[in-house]
């Protein structure tokens, strides 16, 4: 049975999160004045990077505006090895629109759901969902922020490249599941002067001469899917996939240091493709627990994680089209002999941007 006090807490929660999202907003709006006097100052200054003008043309005094469509979603896998069997699930996630700007160090995206585009709850059920995810591009550093409630997913019938942001083909609807998660992810650019994530993920700078870097970081993820009934299916569970567990709830937290590589090459002065990949290694506890009183089942275990972002398309001063693509897929050890589980994260977009130059700032110097 239900518990209306239950989804009380949870709706008081998203609340409660939108709430503490729109106050930074606020607050980061008038604190603008201050933060421009502090620039010369502390982390500020350290995170200042002179660009190398031959690879990298700075365009953050520039007002960059953008048209975009975004996808944002979450998914969740079981894998039981012994039985080279693995369950799928996916939220029906939205396909948004919406209008940004950035200027300095400043950044504003405003999305809107278009229901004449998101009409398939028919095939893969209705999903609410809250999601916090942003990923913060400095010129040193990478960060990327995960905070996410979603509550209906579907059972997907087969896996595909890409899969993770894209609709599969449904073998089941499973609308009481609920997902909650949150995660710090962060990366050192070591070739801050030459390499430019901002040019293909932020759009505020113009990468013209191919160039890479290594990168280093560390990151911290802890999720939690819950159901009204076992998450394995009565069929795979029969069979033994998972021990034939009949847990209601599944979590995980996980630690891990990372390294990568990211590398833009350029087309033509204009026309660029940008790829990187980060793996990271940890540790991890997870823990399965039972409706039915029987306690829960829990352990210690190795955790691999990776993070891969990919952009393409065209970029000058003053315009930028392209598509970019974030997806950080965390694997750790479940509590079962020979399976693990994935979880992951991502958002998939695709800009046109304009940018103007402007006589004045409309802030600081």
């Amino acid at each position: 049975m239900n518990c209306p006090i239950k989804g009380f807490v949870v709706y008081l929660t998203t609340v409660t999160l939108m709430m503490h999202r729109i106050k930074a907003i606020c607050w980061i709006l008038l604190l603008c004045p201050a933060l421009c006097r502090a620039q010369d100052k502390g982390i500020l200054k350290w995170l200042r990077t002179e660009n190398d003008s031959v690879y990298v043309q700075d365009l953050s005094r520039d007002l960059t505006v953008r048209l975009y469509g975004s996808r944002k979603y979450n998914y969740y896998d079981m894998h039981d090895r012994k039985l080279d069997e693995e369950v799928l699930y996916r939220p029906n996630a939205n396909n948004n629109v919406g209008v940004g700007f950035n200027y300095k160090f400043i950044g504003l995206n405003l999305g809107f759901n278009l229901p004449f585009i998101n009409n398939d709850n028919d095939k893969y059920g209705k999903t609410k969902y809250l999601d916090l995810q942003t990923h913060l591009y400095t010129r040193k550093l990478v960060v990327d922020f995960y905070g996410q409630y979603y509550q209906g997913y579907y059972k997907g019938e087969t896996k595909r490249f890409f899969d993770n942001a894209l609709s599969v083909k449904a073998a089941g609807i499973r609308p009481d599941i609920i997902n909650t998660n949150i995660g710090l992810h962060a990366q050192y650019i070591f070739n801050d002067k030459r390499f430019s994530y901002r040019a293909a993920f932020l759009q505020n700078e113009y990468q013209k001469k191919s160039a890479g870097s290594p990168l280093v970081g560390a990151e911290i993820f802890a999720w939690q899917m819950r159901g009204d009934s076992a998450l394995v299916p009565a069929e795979p569970r029969g069979d033994g996939f998972y021990e034939g567990m009949p847990f209601t709830r599944s979590s995980n937290i996980s630690l891990a240091l990372n390294g990568g590589y990211a590398y833009t090459l350029v087309i033509a002065k204009h026309f660029f493709i940008t790829g990187s990949l980060a793996i990271a290694a940890g540790v991890n506890r997870s823990v399965f627990a039972f409706n039915d009183g029987s306690g829960k089942a829990h352990g210690f275990g190795w955790q691999l994680n990776s993070t891969l972002r990919i952009a393409a398309g065209y970029n000058s001063p003053k315009y930028y089209v392209g598509v970019h693509y974030v997806d950080i897929s965390t694997r750790g050890s479940a509590p079962v002999a020979r399976a693990y589980q994935t979880f992951g994260a991502g958002n998939l977009r695709f800009s046109i941007v304009r940018r103007f130059g402007l006589k004045k700032p409309l802030f600081g110097s």
